[in-house]
């Protein structure tokens, strides 16, 4: 802990703040560019001409998986794999969708019930944190509000310690979910380019290896987003501290 406040010590709110824009603007970059290039892959159709419902229901079966669900949800970018009801849940754009977006994306979200099968440790201890990180989330921008309220105007830097240490724990879950999503993908490139009756051709599967490499790319800048911020609030209290 001593070390980590030296360190912070000699970061200046400012310049943190300088960091949390820079990560910000690259963020904004690489939302558009994945939406971009989902909307671009979403206009071209698989050869095959499947849904990615049938992607995903394929893709499952071939791993031995019949106890998890297809289902479709409402809204946009809305894919993910529950776990606790074994369910892979597809936008409407996925679910409906013959493109080559859509067999990418559902390949990636049968992915991770892949990984929920073969218990998969990083995927295991992620799902394990969840508890803990719901907490952490709902009280972290009450107590960094609070926290620093309390520091400039008592000097007191307790609750902002208390709202430091959950948004540290937010930002682990950050960076373990990478893993989790990377593999998850690698699973689904994996599948598909060994499966000529959903992707044809070797253009295909770079289009699809492109969509989920961006798609990848939001999870790292997230990352990068909450460890700005830990950084940003953390200068405040260690700033405190050697002062």
């Amino acid at each position: 802990m001593n070390h980590i406040s030296l360190i912070m010590g000699y970061i200046a709110p400012n310049s943190a703040w300088f960091l949390m824009i820079i990560v910000a603007l690259v963020s904004f970059i690489v939302q558009w560019r994945f939406r971009s290039k989902f909307k671009q892959y979403s206009e071209i159709g698989l050869l095959s001409g499947l849904s990615g419902q049938e992607v995903a229901v394929k893709m499952l079966r071939a791993h031995g998986i019949f106890d998890v669900q297809v289902i479709c949800v409402e809204g946009q970018l809305t894919d993910h794999y529950n776990p606790e009801t074994k369910t892979v849940n597809l936008s409407t754009d996925v679910f409906y969708s013959r493109s080559i977006a859509a067999a990418a994306v559902a390949a990636h979200e049968c992915g991770h019930a892949v990984q929920h099968a073969e218990a998969y440790g990083w995927l295991s201890f992620r799902s394990a944190m969840v508890p803990a990180i719901n907490v952490a989330s709902t009280i972290t921008q009450w107590t960094l509000f609070i926290g620093i309220m309390l520091l400039f105007f008592s000097g007191s830097p307790y609750v902002l310690a208390v709202g430091v240490a959950a948004l540290a724990l937010v930002t682990f879950f950050s960076f373990i979910t990478l893993p989790v999503e990377f593999d998850a993908s690698r699973r689904a490139l994996a599948w598909l380019d060994n499966n000529y009756a959903v992707v044809q051709t070797g253009q295909e599967h770079e289009m699809a290896k492109d969509a989920l490499w961006w798609a990848a790319m939001t999870y790292v800048v997230a990352a990068l987003s909450a460890l700005a911020t830990l950084v940003y609030y953390a200068s405040f209290l260690f700033n405190n501290r050697r002062n």
